[in-house]
C-alpha cells in the first residue's frame, strides 16, 4: 500500500531498495544484492542491523553479525560462524530460501563482515586516536562544598576520555562513601568529571587522611590532599585567598559544572 511503502522506503535511507511483487508471500522489497519476501498492507518499521568485532591486538576478526527487524520482532539473520541464513519466523522462510539458492549473497556479507567492516572499524578508530588517547594538558582538579554539611566534591576537568576520579583514606579506594558522577563534555573538546564525599561520620581532625586521586589511563596518578583550606565554598571566601579573581572563578565553575552549587 501506498502509506506503507512510502514509509518503509523513508526509513531505509539510500539503500536503493525498490518493490516488486511476485511469489506467494506478496510483495518483495529488493537491496541491490537482495529481496525480502514481505506481506506489505498499511505502515511497518523494517529495520536492518550489521556490524563486526575486532581484536586490535591479534588483528583478528573476532565475528560480524547482519540481521533485519520487522515490526520490532527479528525477522532473518546471518550466522558468520555457520555461514547460513536463520529465520527468526515463519514469514522468514519465504525469504530465507530465496537467498539460499544465491551464493553470491552470502559470500558477500561474509566477504562484508570478515573484511570490510574490519577496514570500516580500523579507519574509525585511526580517525578518533588523536582525540582518545590526548595526555598533554594536565587536568585541573577541585575540591568543592557547597554547605558546611554537605559532601565534598572532587571535580577534575580539562581532560580526555581514559581517565578515573576516587577518593581514598590512606591508600585504601573507598566506595560506601562516595557518590561518582557522570563523565560530562566541555565546550573546549576537554571532560570534566566529579566524586563526592561523605564527611557526616568523619571528624575534622581526621580529614588529612583523605585524599581525591585523578589518573589518566596508564598515567602518572594527580592527589589532592582534603584540606579545608583549598575547599571552594558558596559561604565564604575559599581557603588561602579568596579575592575577587578567586569568587569569579568560582562563578564560572558554578555555571559550567551544571548548577551542582545551586540551592
Amino acid at each position: 500500500e501506498g502509506g506503507g511503502v512510502g514509509r518503509i522506503r523513508a526509513s531505509l535511507g539510500e539503500d536503493g531498495a525498490h518493490l516488486s511483487t511476485g511469489e506467494s508471500a506478496g510483495t518483495s522489497l529488493c537491496f541491490p544484492h537482495l529481496c525480502l519476501c514481505l506481506c506489505l498492507s498499511g505502515v511497518h518499521v523494517l529495520q536492518r542491523m550489521y556490524g563486526c568485532e575486532w581484536d586490535d591486538e591479534t588483528n583478528e576478526s573476532l565475528s560480524g553479525f547482519y540481521q533485519y527487524g520487522y515490526d520490532g520482532e527479528d525477522f532473518i539473520s546471518f550466522n558468520l560462524t555457520e555461514e547460513a541464513w536463520v529465520a527468526a519466523r515463519r514469514e522468514a522462510e519465504v525469504t530465507k530460501r530465496r537467498w539460499e539458492k544465491h551464493e553470491g549473497v552470502k559470500e558477500h556479507w561474509k566477504t562484508y563482515l570478515t573484511h570490510r567492516c574490519i577496514s570500516w572499524v580500523q579507519e574509525y578508530v585511526a580517525y578518533r586516536q588523536s582525540s582518545l588517547v590526548r595526555t598533554e594538558l594536565p587536568p585541573s582538579v577541585s575540591l568543592l562544598q557547597k554547605e558546611p554539611s554537605s559532601p565534598v566534591t572532587c571535580m577534575a576537568t580539562g581532560f580526555y576520555p581514559g581517565a578515573t576520579l576516587s577518593w581514598r583514606r590512606g591508600e585504601e579506594e573507598l566506595h560506601e562513601e562516595v557518590e561518582p558522577g557522570e563523565i560530562l563534555p566541555n565546550p573546549d573538546g576537554t571532560f570534566q568529571m566529579s566524586a563526592a564525599l561523605d564527611l557526616s561520620s568523619v571528624p575534622p581532625e581526621d580529614w588529612s587522611s583523605y585524599k581525591c586521586v585523578f589518573q589518566l589511563s596508564g598515567g602518572q596518578e594527580v592527589p589532592t590532599s582534603l584540606d579545608r583550606k583549598r575547599i571552594r565554598t558558596n559561604w565564604g571566601k575559599t581557603g588561602g585567598g579568596g579575592d575577587d579573581g578567586e569568587k569569579n572563578g568560582l562563578v564560572l565553575l558554578w555555571e559550567q559544572r551544571l548548577l551542582l552549587f545551586s540551592s
